[in-house]
């Protein structure tokens, strides 16, 4: 069960120690808007910018290289991304205003995203999405863009930076789907409601 949370408001005894709690005379309260997990004791921001950790998988728009073999990847408003031939790779050969996808390899003054393993992806529909939501679209085990994808045949890639690219398929039906997970992101019971909505919709369209 999830329930809200305001900034200030007090927390179960049980609530788990991260950046969006705070401790005062031993009891917890959420300094944030969210909400409380209470399978995992947690509370879960329902705003926030992305923060990139060691082993993200991100999608980012390549800039103008500076130096050859090295290319500045724009990732989000706050964190630059750094792809260097031959640190991981032996080389690339990317263009400005290419779309690549990669993984972070290390973080440099929290703004940089070091980048390894890139690869540039094909023309395709990308939308922007609220990072906080990305785990929910996910969902555990990948359940619930594992079902997005097999009911509407749109290939999905999701970037941890908040960027999702699609191909083929209903890509319509998918980015409905998709908005409609990070609108609801707090309610139970969305993975059910996702898959009755695709199924119907699909067979309204057969």
């Amino acid at each position: 069960m999830r329930q809200f949370v305001t900034p200030g408001e007090e927390l179960p005894k049980e609530t788990r120690r991260n950046e969006f709690v705070t401790f005062y005379s031993g009891k917890p309260y959420s300094n944030i808007l969210g909400f409380y997990n209470e399978a995992k004791n947690e509370v879960v921001p329902l705003e926030g910018m992305w923060k990139p950790q060691v082993g993200d998988s991100v999608i980012g728009v390549i800039e103008k290289p500076s130096k050859p073999g090295i290319y500045n990847v724009v990732l989000s408003d706050f964190v630059q991304g750094l792809i260097i031939a031959g640190k991981y790779e032996d080389s690339y050969d990317f263009k400005a205003n290419d779309l690549v996808e990669a993984v972070v390899a290390s973080v440099e003054r929290k703004r940089l995203a070091i980048l390894e393993r890139p690869r540039k992806l094909a023309i395709g529909h990308t939308i922007y999405v609220k990072p906080v939501r990305i785990p929910r679209i996910i969902g555990k085990g990948e359940t619930m863009i594992g079902q997005i994808s097999r009911l509407t045949g749109t290939r999905i890639i999701i970037g941890r930076n908040g960027i999702i690219w699609l191909s083929g398929g209903n890509m319509e039906l998918a980015l409905k789907a998709i908005k409609k997970v990070e609108n609801e992101a707090h309610t139970s019971g969305l993975t059910e409601r996702i898959k009755q909505m695709l199924e119907a919709e699909s067979a309204a369209r057969s």
